[in-house]
């Protein structure tokens, strides 16, 4: 499922075409893929609010199994289950990925971005980015553990909750239904606040000692918070929730603009921290992770020629958990 062009998921502007399949160059990898996640990024790509290199074949949260490996690849062979995620790669050589923060690469190039993405039956990544699936994890549903899982576990760090902590999760969508299992999986108290009805629903059934609107007051103050929605309006709102000394962490790539807000919720060294992309370290622990606790995406599933249909509905806050092109 190809976009040529950007337009509302409304529009449905993915289109289903037959491309050549690509051999694996060298230190790459070709891959048949089983499943593949649909992401929010995925949604601000074809809607035009992330600049992409169109035409572009989306998809970022691939699962499925090596078809053959390209020259210099090592400790992968053919049908080992294997995952790829929204990095594609990286320099190697910057400030960033020689101190560990390769995540930050300024010439990094990402999966259903820059190179095409997994809504295909085939698809070719570099190997060093690629990661093999816990075993016994059927695809659809390591699919959403690629970005929506790794992204939202990185989230969790980078807002410094501790263990038996008291954690709120703005937005309850396929990256925050992964992030409260590993935060009960720590002892953590979890406030979800999220519009959707269904969605704190969701929330009270994973875990959750209280869900509501973003304006409502849980009546405690929160030790961390993390944003996933992206409407700037939630980081005040947000702020004013936190403790003294707490971090909000915000998972957003693209978000609308953030509202002037009076000092005092900012006052008492309360913190705001955007989170961007993650590093392969993250991945391979969280990953490790979700095998032992273990962390299970409630899933959506839909065909691959179905994409533009399971688009619309995360548009819509329609999806309850994550979404999932079954392929093949």
């Amino acid at each position: 499922m190809r976009l040529e062009k950007t337009a509302s998921a409304s529009q449905r502007p993915l289109r289903l075409v037959t491309l050549p399949e690509r051999e694996p160059g060298a230190g790459e990898i070709a891959i048949r893929v089983e499943a593949c996640g649909v992401c929010r990024t995925d949604l601000h790509i074809v809607e035009g609010e992330v600049a992409a290199a169109i035409p572009i074949v989306p998809g970022h949260q691939a699962a499925g199994r090596v078809e053959r490996v390209g020259a210099g690849v090592s400790g992968f062979a053919s049908e080992d289950a294997v995952g790829v995620g929204w990095i594609a790669s990286t320099c190697g050589v910057c400030r960033f990925c020689t101190s560990g923060r390769e995540n930050l690469c300024e010439d990094a190039a990402f999966t259903g971005r820059d190179r095409d993405g997994g809504y295909a039956e085939h698809m070719v990544a570099r190997a060093e980015w690629v990661y093999r699936l816990p075993p016994g994890l059927a695809s659809p549903d390591a699919a959403p553990l690629l970005c929506a899982g790794i992204i939202g576990y990185r989230s969790l760090k980078q807002s410094g909750i501790r263990a038996g902590g008291r954690l709120g999760l703005f937005g309850f969508g396929a990256s925050a239904h992964l992030a409260i299992q590993v935060a009960r999986a720590w002892g953590c108290e979890v406030f979800a606040f999220t519009r959707h009805k269904h969605h704190r629903e969701l929330a009270r059934t994973m875990g959750a000692v209280w869900s509501g609107e973003a304006w409502e007051d849980p009546g405690v103050a929160l030790d961390a918070a993390v944003t996933f929605a992206p409407a700037g309006e939630l980081v005040p709102q947000a702020l004013s929730r936190l403790d003294r000394g707490a971090m909000l962490a915000v998972n957003a790539i693209h978000m609308s603009p953030i509202p002037s807000f009076a000092y005092e919720k900012l006052y008492g060294e309360r913190a705001v921290r955007s989170v961007m992309n993650y590093t392969r370290r993250d991945a391979e622990e969280f990953l490790r992770l979700a095998a032992s606790i273990p962390v299970r995406a409630t899933i959506e599933t839909y065909r691959l020629e179905e994409a533009n249909e399971a688009l619309l509905r995360l548009q819509q806050g329609r999806v309850q958990g994550a979404a999932v092109l079954t392929i093949g």
